[in-house]
């Protein structure tokens, strides 16, 4: 049933898609595609393969989004009006993801590295769809109703997530038992059922409790979306009249709620970070204090009221002393010894836990920041850090300048999630996580897009 169910969906979500890129010139669809395909993408893989045991199927399940960005890329010149006139107005956020693809580019071609030219070249394509939506955004025009139809669209994700995990949580029992997610971890992906659930180590705490991650790849992936899709509700109803802003409040809620459910506790911690960061955003600095002081409350509470069991576990993840966080420690040090020796980098694919990384080749991997040090070296990693910490101030600014509501929401989301997603950047490679990876990325395009054609209009209407 599940099988029927995607299937139907893929091909629905695929025609709508290729006739607004193809027919309409309306190649911008493809944030609509990523913001509706993505959260489900293993679920639906897993499903298909699960039932079917075909590799062929899978392949065109697999490859769909691939399809899907490069149909988009190619509408974007096909649908230039004059090419050779387009307007190249570079910043320094541009100039950091410019050098950035150049050194990746460099240990794509030269022979550096272990890994073979496929890892390498699938590594590769896994990065370098990080600037393409950047791309993406710095070139898309979306009218007020089309921004406020993505943002809702965000927020269905949101509520079909929670609802899920309300399933979840009364039966007591992960959603991927019933997708085929370990058969397809085990015979695609090489990775053997672990833990007591018959899933990964990622789908319990390290006290045995179940941590449900609704039709998202595991816990931590819905944790770090369920950030983006709380600051989403959180500034639509912000800027929504009150009569008309009810729904976004319920939503805020539902997203705080995913995020409990999976347990996450970097995504948790990077919640209350945001929430001081809004509060600055918007200068309300008895807020932040407020956060303080319920910070503080809180932490008086587990020390003394708490059972002697959670503040344990709270005392062994601040020391580094429980195995979650021991397993960080250790693999920090090896990332840390390997760009010490090897300041220059060791290579494409031989870091971060995504299927191109040959596991013998291996190097760390729950350090975003790491795992770029690792392989194209502290250069590289430099680089990185220029392009979000450009993209949290880039985006912090054009929120107070952006006289257009709905451009405005973006600016917002794409500086917040930015800003917080640095937590869980700490503890995993967090970039693989494509749901949340490439929206703020276009975001963040959008942004700058956004700026510049907002001077234009002032320059015009001033000359």
């Amino acid at each position: 049933m599940l099988f029927i169910i995607f299937s139907v969906a893929v091909f629905i979500l695929c025609f709508i898609t290729f006739k607004n890129i193809v027919f309409r010139g309306k190649w911008e669809y493809v944030i609509f595609f990523t913001v509706i395909f993505f959260p489900f993408y293993i679920t639906i893989i897993s499903t298909v393969y699960s039932t079917t045991k075909s590799i062929l199927i899978l392949s065109i399940f697999q490859y769909i989004k691939e399809i899907v960005m490069l149909v988009a890329f190619i509408g974007f010149f096909v649908y230039q009006k004059n090419l050779s006139n387009y307007p190249l107005r570079l910043n320094g956020l541009d100039y950091s993801f410019i050098l950035f693809y150049l050194l990746v580019i460099c240990f794509l071609i030269l022979p550096i590295g272990e890994a073979t030219v496929y890892s390498k070249l699938l590594y590769f394509k896994n990065v370098a769809l990080m600037g393409l939506f950047y791309f993406f955004g710095r070139n898309s025009h979306f009218g007020d109703r089309e921004l406020k139809k993505l943002l809702h669209v965000i927020l269905l994700i949101a509520g079909l997530a929670l609802t899920l995990n309300i399933i979840e949580f009364s039966i007591d029992t992960h959603f991927q038992q019933f997708t085929g997610y370990a058969v397809f971890n085990d015979e695609i992906n090489n990775i053997s059922p672990k833990g007591n659930h018959g899933l990964t180590w990622t789908f319990e705490t390290p006290t045995y409790a179940k941590r449900f991650a609704s039709f998202f790849s595991d816990p931590l992936e819905l944790a770090i979306s369920s950030i983006m899709m709380f600051a989403t509700a959180l500034i639509m109803y912000l800027t929504t009249k009150r009569g008309k802003a009810t729904p976004y409040l319920f939503m805020i809620g539902a997203t705080a709620a995913t995020l409990v459910l999976s347990y996450s506790r970097s995504s948790i911690a990077a919640l209350l970070v945001m929430l001081v960061y809004i509060a600055f955003l918007f200068k309300l600095y008895k807020i932040v204090f407020a956060i303080i002081g319920l910070g503080f409350t809180v932490l008086v509470y587990i020390l003394f009221f708490s059972s002697d069991e959670f503040r344990y576990f709270l005392i062994d993840t601040i020391t580094l002393q429980d195995s979650s966080s021991l397993g960080h420690l250790v693999e920090w040090l090896a990332a840390i010894e390997s760009m010490i020796s090897n300041p220059m980098g060791i290579g494409l694919a031989t870091s971060g836990n995504i299927g191109a990384v040959d596991e013998e080749l291996r190097v760390g991997g729950e350090n975003q920041f790491l795992v770029f040090g690792v392989q194209i070296g502290w250069i590289g990693m430099i680089l990185y850090i220029l392009m979000l910490l450009g993209s949290i101030v880039y985006c912090y600014k054009a929120f107070g300048h952006l006289k257009n509501t709905g451009e405005a929401r973006i600016a917002f989301i794409a500086t917040t999630v930015k800003f917080a997603a640095i937590f869980p950047l700490f503890t995993s490679n967090a970039e693989k996580f494509l749901f949340v990876s490439l929206i703020t990325w276009w975001m963040v395009g959008y942004t700058v897009n956004a700026i510049h054609r907002q001077k234009l209009k002032e320059i015009i209407s001033h000359g």
